[in-house]
């Protein structure tokens, strides 16, 4: 039977509330600063002290702005550190504009492959809503930018400049993602009738539309570009007349993203176990997503090993947990909700995930890390969020924060185990878009 609350209970629980005058004193600085400024813990600024053991040379950040490009920003900040590293230019930046643009028409492509799938499904269906919900989105994964740099290259920042729909991706990714929701009830009824000729048709006939709208909002990509800088020394350089793909071959053609596997946490699934996530698959007969699930000390040993090699490392991570932006603080100390509420609002990793108060909200790089005779005292960490947030844009992480936010970490396979090596080469099992880890 459903409770029903009383007139009784709710003077009970006032009377409680006013019992301890304490609860006075904390409710009036709550409301007139806010739950997490109220709640604010200015110790930490004494342990977190921004001096590292292990440390890239780095020196700009990037700003992703109002989008959610986290992730592509991410991935081409490892590839800049890896050009910087090689090339003495470590403040030369990738167009993130130039990869948003095929994310969009590859990902349009893959909406509709699944929309037509999935097209004796009632509309309702779990699969269909998600996919539905996910159109026009801009979120995504490590191995998503991963496909997109693999199959259209990568271009300098200069070479395809953010526009406003880029840097506030909101209007065109509402338009976008109205249409193919429209696109999808017409694609479903000609493969539910078998129009397979006029479905392949109308299917053409929408990426070229897709297209239309993205080169209007974001710009048509070059197809050649002159790669012109100063490194370090002010040595200049010129090499004209590439193409992304020549450029990405003939400057980092050591990257083999076939090497590199993404670790994840995620204590309520099964370690030891190879996950897909096919519906966040964006581009067709590419890079899969692929998930290795192992205990956490394995993402903080491969990723101080990554380091110290002197190569940046993505990870995946739930940012707005425990986080200062103006400081760029991240720890699990930060603000003392449980003091200010007088209530315990402590879950484990696993009841987070399960729950959906844990997700993979954000992708950032870390290029740092301090250790105390093998103990994790902090890690330096680069955002794309610009540079007057944090120190000039980086961020400072406590260990604690690392094992309890962080989800991902994208290592060179060299970093596994035996074991963890046989483990990355399959077999996948295939998580549901609804899953803990999408």
């Amino acid at each position: 039977m459903a409770h029903e609350l009383t007139v009784q209970e709710l003077e009970k629980f006032s009377a409680n509330f006013n019992k301890n005058p304490e609860n006075k004193v904390i409710a009036r600085a709550a409301q007139r600063s806010g739950v997490l400024e109220a709640s604010y813990n200015d110790r930490v600024q004494g342990k977190l002290t921004r001096v590292f053991s292990t440390e890239l040379d780095t020196d700009n950040v990037t700003n992703q702005k109002h989008s959610g490009r986290c992730w592509e920003f991410a991935t081409l900040n490892v590839l800049r550190h890896a050009f910087g590293e090689k090339y003495k230019a470590k403040n030369f930046t990738f167009s993130q504009a130039y990869n948003f643009f095929w994310d969009k028409i590859e990902r349009a492509n893959m909406f509709y492959n699944r929309i037509i799938a999935s097209a004796n499904m009632p509309l309702d269906s779990r699969q269909v809503k998600t996919d539905l919900d996910f159109a026009g989105t801009d979120g995504g994964q490590f191995q998503m930018a991963a496909a997109l740099v693999e199959k259209y290259g990568v271009v300098p920042s200069y070479a395809m400049p953010e526009t406003f729909n880029t840097n506030d991706t909101t209007g065109f990714a509402t338009a976008l993602g109205d249409k193919l929701k429209k696109d999808a009830l017409v694609l479903r009824e000609l493969k539910q009738y078998g129009k397979e000729d006029e479905l392949e048709k109308t299917r053409e006939k929408f990426l070229s539309e897709v297209y239309q709208m993205t080169a209007i909002a974001v710009g048509e990509p070059p197809k050649k570009f002159d790669l012109e800088y100063r490194d370090d020394d002010k040595k200049y350089h010129l090499d004209k007349d590439l193409t992304p793909l020549e450029f990405l071959h003939k400057y980092l053609g050591d990257v083999n993203f076939d090497d590199y596997i993404v670790l994840t946490n995620a204590p309520d699934h099964e370690y030891n176990k190879l996950y897909g996530l096919p519906a966040e698959d964006n581009v067709a007969g590419s890079i899969r997503i692929k998930l290795l699930n192992v205990p956490m000390e394995y993402l903080t040993s491969a990723a101080i090993a990554q380091l110290k090699d002197g190569e940046a490392v993505w990870f995946g991570n739930d940012v707005l947990r425990q986080m200062d932006r103006k400081t760029g603080y991240l720890d699990t100390n930060l603000y003392k909700l449980n003091d200010l509420f007088g209530v315990d609002l402590n879950m484990s990793k696993a009841n987070r995930l399960k729950t959906g108060v844990g997700e993979v909200s954000h992708a950032m790089t870390l290029v740092g890390v301090d250790e105390d005779n093998g103990e994790v005292r902090q890690w330096k960490v680069e955002n794309s969020w610009g540079d007057k947030s944090g120190s000039k844009g980086f961020f400072v992480m406590n260990n604690d924060w690392f094992n309890d936010y962080v989800y991902e970490v994208v290592v060179h396979k060299k970093y596994l185990t035996d074991k963890q090596k046989e483990l990355a080469e399959g077999p996948i099992t295939d998580l549901p878009a609804w899953d803990s880890l999408a």
